[in-house]
């Protein structure tokens, strides 16, 4: 009779990380020698906006990101099999004891052995981070930050991260061993008012630390968008674009905001410039009338409840599973059991294949929602512009257009450039 052991609950979890790594592998292969290596002309869609030369940088520019991805996730998957297999995490567990300034308290050293993992990652992927920003994306025109603005960046983004993430699994440990047999559901509630409060604070608080956010101006486009929000019954109160060209000239455009104070917030690269790259003001519009699809069907509340709803059934598991000895013995912990470490191995190893699938779904539902936004604009008649639009922002963030169905599937939460256009124009043609 089989006997599952802590070297053989390492070896699974070892396993699945190991098959997730080769799926991907696998995925990226496909896109990369099936269809950005081999296509060299360009499609017939794209034909009047997009040059050879154009279409060749693009897709040099998906091949340089594919193999860095390639890289990035091999250094990635041997340095999780170094730190598992050696047992890495209750190491650095036992120095965090040794140098808690208090007696006891596994709150605080939890938050030291967070913080040394969070430092000892932050360094290791810094050389990677460097190449991507200051070689591979300054290389195709993208990266405009200076060494001195990158460095204060990062040390701003992890001081922030890091007294988020002290402060919400501070919580966390004293709700999971303090709550009682049905603690998750106290968990679950707690994370989900923290998660609404972060939602409201980070645009308006914690945003305008890395990037600088001012009101459009007044004139012709900041009109014609707020006569677009008072026809759709919008709740818009404020407009802004945010400074994006010091970080990259790749474009966006999004709404946040809770209830009825909703913001709309333009990338500066996003605005028409000389050059010929951004986008006029109808295909702003029309952008913006997508984005609004996406509010007028409610797509954000409905992934936020399948978000919490997913969030109460990966608490109710770890309830369950937490306290099985063999989870902590698989990664070197022996004579103690820290919540903080179980959560971790629930959530990331034990339900990788769950967390796995249910990535694909949202990707899918993902999609779904991007085509109702669309067919939205086009209610709106907005299809012509939204497809310049489409086209422009692709063209200017070096987009290759091509994909395999594959890859696609399972990595685009948006849906491909040329299939999107096809249904905008078959769209259009049944409203006409």
């Amino acid at each position: 009779m089989f006997t599952l052991d802590e070297y053989g609950l390492r070896n699974i979890i070892l396993f699945l990380i190991w098959a997730e790594f080769f799926w991907e592998t696998y995925l990226s292969y496909r896109q990369q020698y099936r269809k950005a290596v081999s296509t060299e002309i360009v499609p017939e869609e794209l034909r009047t906006v997009m040059s050879k030369e154009e279409f060749e940088k693009a897709r040099q520019y998906s091949l340089a990101k594919l193999r860095f991805g390639f890289v990035k996730d091999t250094q990635a998957i041997l340095l999780t099999t170094f730190v598992i297999y050696l047992g890495l995490l209750a190491v650095a567990w036992n120095y965090a004891t040794s140098i808690n300034p208090l007696a006891g308290g596994e709150v605080i050293i939890s938050c030291i052995w967070l913080f040394l993992l969070s430092l000892t990652s932050t360094l290791l992927d810094l050389p990677l981070t460097i190449y991507y920003t200051f070689v591979l994306e300054e290389t195709f025109g993208f990266n405009k930050q200076t060494a001195g603005f990158f460095i204060w960046d990062k040390i701003k983004e992890f001081i922030v991260s890091q007294i988020i993430m002290m402060i919400v699994c501070s919580i966390i440990i004293v709700i999971i061993k303090n709550g009682g047999p049905y603690f998750f559901v106290w968990l679950w509630a707690t994370v989900c008012v923290i998660s609404f409060i972060l939602l409201t604070i980070y645009p308006s608080v914690i945003a305008p630390l890395f990037d600088k956010y001012t009101p459009l101006p007044e004139g012709e486009l900041r009109t014609q968008i707020e006569q677009l929000a008072s026809k759709l019954k919008f709740p818009l109160t404020e407009l802004y674009i945010v400074e994006g060209s010091k970080r990259s000239m790749h474009s966006n455009a999004y709404f946040y905001g809770l209830f009825n104070s909703k913001r709309i917030v333009l990338f500066d690269t996003l605005l028409a410039k000389d050059d010929g790259t951004g986008c006029k003001n109808d295909e702003i519009l029309a952008v913006l009338s997508h984005e609004l699809g996406h509010w007028s069907y409610s797509h954000v509340t409905k992934n936020l409840i399948a978000m919490q709803l997913n969030l109460l059934l990966v608490f109710a598991v770890f309830s369950v599973m937490f306290k099985y000895p063999l989870l902590y013995q698989a990664l070197g912990f022996y004579t103690i059991q820290p919540v903080l470490v179980g959560l971790v191995v629930v959530l990331t190893y034990v339900l990788m294949p769950y967390n796995t699938l249910l990535s694909f779904l949202m990707t899918c539902l993902s999609r779904r929602f991007e085509f109702q936004a669309d067919d939205f604009a086009v209610q709106l008649k907005k299809a012509e512009p939204l497809e310049r639009a489409l086209l422009q922002l692709n063209k200017d963030n070096k987009g290759f257009p091509v994909n395999d169905k594959l890859f696609s599937a399972w990595h685009h939460s948006h849906p491909p450039l040329l299939e999107r256009i096809t249904i905008l124009r078959e769209s259009a043609r049944k409203m006409n």
